[in-house]
């Protein structure tokens, strides 16, 4: 486990502190020490072990308890003089002081905790999955444990069912719970019991007893989700302006307002499919070389055009089978690159691509599976999700189509190389604990987003331009997360409007599209993340590239830009431009 604040560097330097510097230490001390308890699933994941063997509450009495804590610490940060904290600590306090209003706000104004089902689903599968994926200590000790959050299974699942609403559910939360909750026990099957073994006679009948016990409460929950639950779900999935804004500017944390988000969205909506255009016409002109095209092309024929050249991405896809197999080799192509383009420097740290687990699946293809921000050097999973079973080939061709085999190398850019893998890896080598553990999605995800554009720019693939048009294609999703994002949970968007928006406007399939309109639908403000933070990281360095001019190494910027740790991408433009510290007078 990482020392809080890297206690060797603060000894070092607690001379040279402020009083208030000080001040701020003691607190996040404190706070780092005392958090973890609230949800001891998170801080297994987060590398804080003592609560391993304990799973959430989830009663109104641990609700009350979380806020009364949030509002103790908030105090005591209001009492710190922000002004007089170094520069770093003043990043960390403005961090700090958003989680506790985020925390106070989701409790008592969102109230998700009644509403939202798959909150619950994930911490059921998640308890057993944070255990057992990662050695972290010794597989006896882990499974013990295991055994000890299975036992509390039964009082889990009843205060679930008596905290959720069942007419404040929507629909769309009810029916992917249902699909999620077995997810727990396919868990047990791959993680646990090919290890039960491990342990000795008398605790190898008290894991299996466990085991059944939890089965018997997972399958009686299933039961509730689809006859009680089901039926009864009647709450509304957009969650109005006033909702979305605020759950918008304390996700986010950047000075773009709404409307300044959806006037960028649909300027670079524009922009990028004329960029494809261009593209495309050489791709055309190569089928077609006696092809002659129009000073002043209607959008109806450059659509034609760009949807000609995607095709020939299209005639490349991985078997039916293959995806995670062909993720795997890409892998190894996009770590090729990032050295041989010299982009950042890469972290020792070990990657490995598996089957993303049952109960995680049905909201994304894919997700980046990294340490918590309290360990380092343990493995990242980048998890990829198999095709559905009950898919018609008609399904399965048309997803094959959008996760053709260039947009499984940009998937791997994304999630991997050098995206989240790469980007978290640096991020947990920051010394300021408490900075990891409040990292900003914005940061994260924009990042990611942004590497696409890089490898681009730098010309993977030997500047294919099959390859180009994919990465720009993804972008244009990017594009549209943020504004169906916002339509639908702050306006009336419709299932037709968004998906003219994704098959249309941004070259989608039509599965990838259903996916992304569940998901749509299933979370708010997380996917106007992607597009603000790419608008963000590429503002940031077309500043510091107009800046240092001639003596920009895109290889050191990029070094520099990921040590800062993963705070949203702001107050990394201030501490690398010396630009004052929002927020701070």
């Amino acid at each position: 486990m990482k020392i809080i604040w890297g206690l060797l560097i603060l000894f070092s330097l607690l001379a040279g502190q402020s009083a208030a510097d000080r001040q701020f230490e003691a607190l996040t001390e404190d706070y780092l020490d005392q958090f973890p308890a609230l949800s001891p699933v998170s801080a297994t994941s987060l590398g804080d072990h003592r609560y391993d063997h304990l799973v959430n509450e989830v009663s109104a009495e641990a609700r009350a308890e979380a806020v009364a804590f949030n509002r103790k610490f908030l105090s005591r940060l209001e009492a710190i003089s922000r002004g007089d904290l170094s520069r770093a600590r003043q990043v960390d306090a403005a961090l700090l002081e958003n989680r506790l209003r985020s925390g106070i706000w989701r409790t008592e104004v969102l109230k998700e905790w009644s509403w939202n089902p798959l909150n619950y689903t994930g911490l059921a599968g998640g308890a057993i999955y944070s255990l057992m994926a990662r050695e972290f200590a010794p597989l006896e000790q882990r499974l013990l444990h295991v055994a000890d959050r299975l036992e509390q299974y039964p009082r889990l699942y009843t205060q679930i069912r008596e905290t959720i609403v069942p007419e404040k559910v929507p629909k769309i939360h009810a029916q992917t719970a249902a699909k999620q909750n077995r997810g727990v026990q396919s868990i047990l099957d791959n993680l646990v019991i090919p290890n039960v073994n491990n342990l000795k006679k008398r605790d190898r009948k008290r894991l299996n007893k466990a085991m059944a016990v939890a089965r018997r409460e997972n399958e009686k929950h299933q039961q509730w989700l689809e006859n009680e639950l089901l039926p009864r779900a009647a709450g509304e999935f957009r969650i109005g302006p006033e909702l979305y804004d605020k759950k918008l500017a304390l996700t986010l944390q950047t000075p773009l307002t709404r409307p300044q988000i959806i006037a960028m969205a649909e300027s670079e909506l524009v922009k990028t499919r004329h960029h494809m255009y261009e593209i495309s016409k050489g791709v055309y002109k190569d089928l077609h070389p006696y092809t002659e095209f129009p000073d002043d092309p209607s959008e109806a024929y450059r659509q034609a055009v760009i949807r000609a050249a995607l095709e020939e991405a299209y005639r490349e896809i991985p078997e039916k089978d293959g995806i995670i197999d062909f993720a795997r080799s890409s892998l190894k192509i996009a770590e090729d690159f990032v050295r041989e383009a010299e982009i950042l420097t890469l972290p020792p740290d070990p990657v490995e691509i598996i089957v993303m687990p049952e109960f995680r699946r049905g909201v994304t293809l894919a997700y980046c599976d990294s340490p918590g921000p309290l360990e380092t050097g343990l493995k990242t999973f980048y998890a990829v999700s198999p095709l559905p079973e009950e898919w018609t080939e008609k399904q399965v061709h048309s997803y094959l189509r959008e996760y053709n085999q260039r947009s499984v190398h940009n998937l791997t850019i994304h999630e991997a190389m050098p995206g989240h893998f790469v980007q978290l890896a640096h991020s947990n080598r920051y010394p300021s604990t408490l900075r990891a553990v409040l990292s900003s999605g914005v940061f994260i995800e924009g990042w990611a987003v942004y590497v696409e554009r890089v490898f681009l720019e730098e010309g993977f693939l030997d500047h294919d331009p099959l390859m180009q048009l994919i990465i720009l294609k993804w972008y244009l999703r990017a594009i549209a997360n943020a504004m169906m994002d916002q339509q639908i949970h702050a306006g009336e968007m419709t299932y037709e409007e968004a998906m003219e928006l994704m098959i249309e406007d941004t070259f989608q399939e039509e599965r990838e599209a259903a996916a992304k309109w569940v998901r749509a639908q299933l979370t708010s403000a997380q996917l106007s993340t992607y597009f603000v933070g790419f608008l963000e990281h590429y503002g940031l360095r077309q500043a510091v590239e107009k800046l240092r001019g001639p003596k920009f190494v895109l290889k050191d910027y990029h070094d520099e830009e990921l040590s800062f740790g993963s705070p949203p991408v702001q107050y990394v433009r201030a501490l690398m431009l010396d630009e004052p510290i929002p927020g701070v007078k």
